[in-house]
């Protein structure tokens, strides 16, 4: 007798679609709250393992990259459309630390959070702004 592979099954497969989307969901509604992947298991019933299956399976991605990059993609929209300061960007998306918001924003989207205040189209890449860097020099201390 031979045992079928559990994660062919297609009744396995909709459930780890399902499993996503309904994270997915939660993440897009709270992103700016401090989620974790266990708390968001528990509140759709499942394990934390099985979260992480679905969002390998389904999602092709990781629970933390899923939420950075729902936090990247509103980070970006209110920079863009405002003149809020990068801190208050920051908190706004969930993130309680301006230079751990900035560092990961350079690296999402290539650029640091202040360029597309100086009008620069954020695709050089280039070093942190003055801003960036006393932000961080601000929190080190």
């Amino acid at each position: 007798m031979r045992i079928t592979n559990v994660a062919n099954r297609p009744t396995t497969i909709a459930r780890r679609h399902d499993l996503y989307e309904e994270a997915v969901q939660i993440i897009e509604r709270e992103y700016d709250l401090d989620l974790e992947l266990e708390d968001v298991a528990r509140r759709i019933a499942t394990s934390r393992r099985q979260l992480q299956r679905a969002f390998a399976e389904a999602g092709g991605t990781s629970f933390r990259a899923q939420l950075a990059a729902v936090r990247m993609r509103h980070a970006l929209d209110l920079l863009s459309a405002g003149s809020a300061p990068v801190r208050a960007v920051a908190m706004t998306v969930g993130y309680r630390q301006p230079a751990q918001f900035a560092k990961a924003f350079r690296r999402h989207h290539g650029a640091a959070p202040s360029a597309l205040r100086s009008g620069d189209s954020g695709v050089s890449g280039g070093p942190a702004s003055g801003e960036d860097r006393a932000v961080a020099r601000s929190l080190a201390a």
